[in-house]
């Protein structure tokens, strides 16, 4: 298994991974093992880019709160008591200990280890037995804030207090988004936590719409409703933050389950169109959904170490749809549908990153219906050049 060797030429060698899908190879198997190269990543991306780390309604009441981690970083997501979203540091400006852990409702924060308490936007409140600590300023040793955003019901942050506002570089995917009315839709509880899962987020997010390996590892009469070769690759502006494929089906509303067919009520204001296909979005670093006739699903994703990371899983339906009879029975048809294809993923991802740290991994070529991997390696490329840039120049954060 090799090591990143950083320098000019190891990114400007990253070129051949953005042209075009025809020529293009993929990016260095270092990119997904090398602890050196997750460092680098970090800062390139997570500290920059805006990261989803849950839904509004996880946190519909004032008071509630939940808890996320990307990229080593601790946080909490609070409703204060005004109706307003704040994202903080979880770790206590003390001693370290994290103030919060979980999900839950609190009227503040307050630290475990010695009872440091905090407000819902991160002040603190009070700190005992300071009183004979020389200079000790309350005011300086709040919760650090970090910024936040709301799109169609997500939440997302960015550790970068400069970054620039995300909903303006989302007007593409709103368009096609627009007939499912996610701001109206109605979903599944809060997921939970997941398990760790033991692959490079990279090989998760490629994976999550790589349309090229459905009709081959998903081989079968549930899958093969949503052919390989009818797969296309929209052109979207080019600060569109995420990019996105469309893949034609056999038939309208088709559906992961044994009918092939939706069996729960279909968004009212899709065209005869898209019912006629799948819709595969992906939002870097963090987030994926898949939009369908009948349900739309959404992936979160957090990374924590060079080859884990974890994720969570929500399904939303049309507005009224949980309310009717035999939902949750034919809902579980559509989740046990899906199960198999999930757990064949997850296998190809155990065995691509055993691959990966292999001395005979390499870059290898791309088909055509991988032009979303060709997107995500351009997406990535330009952060990565921009913090040797930045390196470079002595700029480093």
């Amino acid at each position: 298994m090799a090591n990143v060797k950083f320098s000019d030429a190891f990114f400007e060698n990253l070129e051949s991974s953005i042209i075009d899908v025809a020529n293009a190879e993929t990016l260095p198997p270092e990119c997904y093992t090398d602890a050196a190269f997750f460092e680098f990543e970090k800062e390139a991306i997570f500290m920059h880019e805006w990261l989803c780390v849950g839904r509004e309604n996880w946190i519909a009441n004032p008071g509630d709160y939940f808890t996320a981690d990307h990229a080593d970083e601790p946080l909490v997501i609070a409703r204060t008591q005004d109706g307003a979203i704040n994202a903080m540091s979880a770790v206590c400006q003390h001693r370290a200990m994290l103030v919060a852990e979980g999900r839950g409702n609190r009227r503040s924060f307050l630290c475990p280890y010695h009872h440091w308490a905090y407000g819902l936007d991160g002040k603190l409140l009070s700190a005992p037995a300071m009183e004979k600590t020389c200079d000790f300023d309350k005011g300086k040793y709040g919760l650090p804030r970090i910024k936040v955003e709301t799109w169609l019901g997500f939440i997302f942050v960015n550790f970068d207090p400069d970054a620039e506002p995300l909903k303006p570089r989302l007007t593409a995917i709103d368009e096609v988004l627009k007939n499912y009315h996610i701001e109206t839709a109605e979903e599944s509880e809060h997921p939970g936590p997941s398990s760790k899962e033991y692959w490079n987020w990279k090989v998760r997010f490629e994976n999550s719409n790589d349309g090229y390996h459905a009709n081959r590892l998903h081989q079968g009469p549930v899958h093969n409703i949503v052919p390989s070769d009818l797969a296309t690759f929209p052109s979207l502006p080019a600060n569109t933050a995420g990019y996105f494929r469309y893949n034609q089906t056999l038939h309208p509303d088709a559906a992961f389950n044994p009918t092939l067919k939706a069996v729960l009520p279909v968004f009212p204001g899709l065209t005869p169109e898209e019912r006629h296909r799948m819709l595969f979005i992906n939002l870097p670093p963090s987030l994926f959904l898949v939009a369908r006739s009948e349900t739309l699903t959404y992936n979160i994703f957090f990374v924590h170490g060079p080859e884990s990371m974890s994720s969570q899983r929500g399904w939303m339906v049309p507005p009224g749809v949980k309310s009717q009879p035999l939902f949750k029975e034919r809902l579980q048809m559509n989740v046990d549908g899906s199960k198999p294809i999930f757990e064949q993923d997850r296998h190809v991802d155990t065995m691509v990153q055993v691959g990966l740290r292999s001395r005979f991994a390499t870059r290898g070529r791309y088909s055509w219906q991988e032009k979303s991997q060709q997107e995500f390696n351009a997406w990535l490329v330009k952060r990565y050049r921009t913090e040797w840039k930045r390196r470079a120049s002595g700029h480093a954060a």
